[in-house]
């Protein structure tokens, strides 16, 4: 009976250490949901930074820079990541959101390598996209139907190729993937397909990456804007954040993510940018 009783206690005292452990954890719970082409580095980020703050629960998740925009909006998670600007997003009320620019990230068309051709103009693919044009022999490549596969709509890599290629055209009807693993996947595998990526997804020796108008999709191109299909990765809050947030992002804004892992992983880091954008797709020069 006595030791049924020490067995008792041994798991009352081990549920309650069990307990006390995840109210702490939860204390300092910090969900980032959002951007898919942030999510490789929000997730790297947060892994490195538990090993040195053991007491962090970071948890990262997709699902779209529109679906991270509202559910920050409404406080459901403590960061919202986006490719794109809050204020160009219905519904969401930018002036209650913090922005925070925490690294650059380059979007390349791709192509199955089947297609025929490395090049492309902004033009050309523009008339794709709006099913202008439909077979690669109409651009120099192989007679072979064209086939779209498009990023579903909230994107924010949507939202960033469609201003910058399609300028308020009306994309043409096709396959819709929610994340750049999908997308890589039918291209490889599917004769004759067309899409886009952010960078750090797109080495792939199964996949031809495009060249716009004769210049590479090459992280230094985009420093000047030479290389113009680029978003910023933006980490919004719903107002000042909490401690544990705070401290987070701080951490993204650092040498050691800014330096290290944003450049090691395909991203550019916001430091080395000679230009900057604003929600209008305006460019200028920094220090002019």
């Amino acid at each position: 009976m006595r030791k049924h009783s020490i067995g008792k206690l041994i798991i009352l005292l081990l549920l309650t250490l069990v307990a006390t452990t995840a109210c702490a954890n939860n204390g300092s719970k910090i969900t980032i949901v959002g951007s898919s082409a942030m999510q490789l580095l929000a997730e790297q980020a947060g892994n490195d930074y538990r090993l040195s703050h053991s007491n962090s629960n970071i948890v990262v998740q997709g699902g779209g820079s529109g679906t991270g925009l509202s559910q920050v909006q409404a406080g459901a998670v403590q960061i919202g990541t986006s490719d794109v600007f809050a204020e160009t997003q219905k519904g969401i009320q930018a002036n209650k959101l913090k922005d925070y620019r925490v690294a650059v990230v380059g979007i390349v068309p791709i192509v199955n390598k089947d297609v025929g051709i490395k090049n492309i103009t902004t033009n050309e693919l523009s008339k794709i996209f709006t099913g202008k044009v439909t077979n690669w022999k109409q651009l120099g490549g192989k007679n072979e139907a064209i086939t779209v596969i498009n990023r579903s709509k909230g994107s924010g890599t949507r939202g960033t190729f469609e201003d910058i290629i399609l300028r308020g055209q009306k994309p043409i009807k096709s396959q819709e993937q929610d994340s750049n693993g999908a997308v890589k996947k039918i291209v490889n595998s599917t004769p004759g397909t067309i899409s886009y990526l952010s960078f750090p997804y797109a080495h792939d020796t199964h996949i031809q990456k495009l060249s716009i108008d004769n210049v590479k999709p090459t992280n230094k191109n985009i420093t000047t804007n030479k290389w113009k299909l680029w978003s910023y990765e933006h980490m919004y809050t719903k107002g000042e954040p909490n401690k544990q947030t705070k401290a987070f992002i701080k951490y993204m804004l650092g040498k050691k993510v800014q330096k290290d892992l944003v450049p090691k992983i395909g991203y550019l880091s916001i430091n080395d940018m000679k230009v900057t954008r604003n929600s209008k797709n305006q460019v200028t020069q920094i220090g002019k």
